[in-house]
């Protein structure tokens, strides 16, 4: 029976699958690869006038990388050079290109897909995508680069609850000063988070309020109006740029950061005590230290056993109460934080105040002038309950890109390989 073939592509050129190209021949090579020849399959149109050309000028053999296709594969291009025969088109020859390989190009468009959903999809790092693909590192990054402008402008994303961080973007660096001093360097960059849906929307430079509020600047009038809530851990830089850009918005403290000053403060009371007690720092001997981690525990996740360890440990180890009443100030500020209601809040703030009063330690005297410092931040995230945690998730996603570049020297591709896999991540 027979059959329109037509419409039908070859069996060489099914396999191959390369779109808009047909294989005219294949042939083994002495290193193992294949040698693919192949060719488009429509005339193209004419870049100036648009007519479709039917005579070829000339013809050349032009190398493309592609992807591999059971194997490593070097195609190569039988490219024709096209005449215009329209008379007043000023263009009489033309070189040919497709979606695949377009014009200048020397890669084709499947092969830049699979390097940007290795390192973005798969987290795999440049370095090594470029080596499994037999590129250059430089192409894998052109491709990155070149996708990252296509992500939405933020201006574009409808965002109403905004999160602030800062992480380090580089290990500290040390340098010599005019006058020959070492000076320490930290290299921080802080991210900008939709708290709805978790995704990093900017990086920026340093964790100051100009670099914080530069960015928050250049976002449009109607986008900074539409922001309700920012959740920040307790840095008066940020708090700064938000007043001064957003001055509509609440700003949210961040109750784990509270939380862990309190856990510094009590480490600091048994650090103190112990030099007190013994004149050195704490050993495995001594039950405080030995413990130290039982006390940073929340009452409320204590066994009865660990209940047990904690009451030893006070009374062996604690002959002056301070370590007891350090953890007594630590637990009392994790009820303020787990409070629902502002009046429910205030009355255990103001008992919070009782306790650090009779303490009459400067640990706890710290912590709560800091408390009385962010109470309006608190206020705001008892009634919102709206914290930093997905903020910090995608700090965690951040950390491991870095670990899997083995770091990043250019803070550019930095930031593009952050806002591509947050994207990547919506996508999916």
């Amino acid at each position: 029976m027979n059959e329109p073939t037509g419409s039908r592509r070859d069996a060489a050129s099914t396999l191959f699958n390369l779109p808009d190209y047909r294989v005219i021949d294949a042939a083994d090579q002495p290193d193992g690869t294949r040698r693919v020849l192949v060719e488009s399959l429509a005339p193209p149109g004419c870049p100036t006038c648009g007519v479709i050309s039917e005579r070829v000028h000339a013809r050349r053999l032009q190398t493309v990388r592609d992807i591999p296709v059971a194997g490593r594969v070097r195609v190569v291009w039988s490219k024709r050079r096209w005449r215009c025969v329209q008379v007043p088109c000023p263009r009489r020859t033309f070189w040919e290109s497709t979606i695949q390989v377009p014009r200048r190009a020397r890669s084709t468009a499947r092969l830049k897909d699979a390097l940007v959903g290795a390192v973005v999809a798969s987290g795999r790092s440049a370095a090594e995508t470029a080596r499994a693909h037999g590129v250059s590192w430089w192409l894998v990054q052109a491709a990155l680069s070149a996708v990252a402008v296509l992500l939405p402008p933020v201006d574009d994303l409808t965002v109403r609850r905004l999160g602030i961080d800062e992480h380090r973007y580089r290990s500290v660096r040390w340098f010599r000063d005019d006058d020959g001093a070492w000076k320490r360097f930290e290299p921080w960059m802080s991210t900008f988070v939709d708290l709805d849906t978790g995704v990093v929307i900017g990086v920026v430079d340093g964790r100051d309020s100009a670099g914080v509020g530069a960015w928050l600047e250049e976002r449009s009038t109607a986008w900074r109006a539409r922001i309700e809530v920012v959740a920040i851990d307790p840095s008066a830089a940020f708090r700064r740029a938000i007043t001064v850009q957003l001055p509509a918005a609440k700003v949210s403290v961040d109750a784990f950061h509270l939380v862990k000053l309190a856990n510094d403060m009590v480490t600091k009371v048994r650090q103190r005590s112990s030099r007190d007690q013994h004149g050195r720092r704490g050993t495995a001997k001594d039950p405080a230290w030995a413990h130290r981690l039982l006390l940073l525990r929340g009452a409320n996740t204590l066994t009865p056993a660990a209940w047990t360890r904690l009451e030893r440990v006070l009374r062996t180890d604690d002959p002056t109460d301070e370590i007891g009443a350090a953890w007594g100030i630590k637990e009392q500020l994790r009820r303020v934080l787990a409070c629902t209601d502002v009046d429910e809040a205030r009355n255990e703030k103001m008992r919070l105040g009782h306790y650090v009063l009779v303490a009459k330690m400067p640990e706890a005297d710290k912590l709560f002038d800091t408390i009385c410092a962010w109470w309006t931040e608190i206020e705001v995230l008892i009634t919102t309950r709206v914290t930093n945690a997905r903020t910090e998730a995608a700090n965690t996603t951040i950390k491991n890109i870095k670990r899997t570049g083995r770091g990043f020297r250019n803070p550019e591709n930095y930031r593009t390989r952050i806002l591509l896999t947050n994207a990547a991540k919506i996508a999916a």
